[in-house]
């Protein structure tokens, strides 16, 4: 809270006739600006299973997806910045361990969903930015990359999907078996790229009814 009270004053004093943005801006970096590899997670068909099954089965399923996969996150040295709903963002010091923290979610949610009735399945979807980023205390991130990713694992990326940035792509350089495909449809922020990887699922039809 301290820290988040510090940023908002130095907003309130960015608004300010005559202040020194460049300044202020220099602050707030200098203050809160930290490089980090972010990934925003997603399930996909909610609006659809909801409306079949009803919320409090998706609600199981949203905690069935968290009783898998964060602890996969904790073990690669992801940590949990926020959950929202079926949203979870994490926070990775290297975007390598992002990525190899993704295809092992990813590869544990096929295990899984080999044995689970299709409503109950976890289909989830990555996006991992990397970048300097605001921080703010413990539960709150801004920035580019933080957009981006949000963009590609909320929006764009399907079940079975890891979408990566630029910033991301570079970060990784050369993974063992991994190779990153430019996506057909850029948004017009950022470049994105699909990881590919040993054993993971090809690229889906687009669905056919709003996520």
């Amino acid at each position: 809270m301290e820290s988040e009270n510090k940023l908002w004053e130095l907003i309130e004093e960015r608004t300010r006739v005559g202040a020194d943005v460049a300044a202020i801006d220099r602050q707030i970096w200098d203050l809160f600006g930290e490089e980090w590899a972010i990934m925003y997670t997603d399930l996909a068909g909610f609006s659809r299973r909801v409306a079949r099954f009803g919320i409090i089965h998706f609600l199981q399923v949203i905690y069935e997806s968290k009783r898998l996969l964060l602890p996969i996150a904790s073990r690669h040295g992801g940590s949990l910045i926020k959950s929202d709903g079926d949203s979870v963002i994490l926070l990775f010091r290297s975007a390598v361990r992002a990525l190899e923290a993704a295809i092992e979610m990813q590869r544990a949610c096929g295990n899984e969903n080999a044995r689970r009735v299709p409503e109950e399945q976890i289909l989830f979807c990555v996006g991992i930015g990397f970048g300097k980023l605001l921080r703010i205390g413990e539960s709150d991130v801004w920035g580019e990359e933080v957009n981006a990713a949000s963009k590609l694992g909320e929006d764009m990326a399907q079940a079975y999907e890891i979408l990566v940035t630029e910033g991301a792509r570079r970060a990784c350089g050369d993974v063992d078996g991994v190779t990153f495909e430019p996506l057909a449809d850029q948004v017009s922020a950022f470049t994105g790229y699909r990881a590919a990887y040993p054993g993971g699922r090809a690229r889906r039809s687009p669905p056919t009814s709003p996520a």
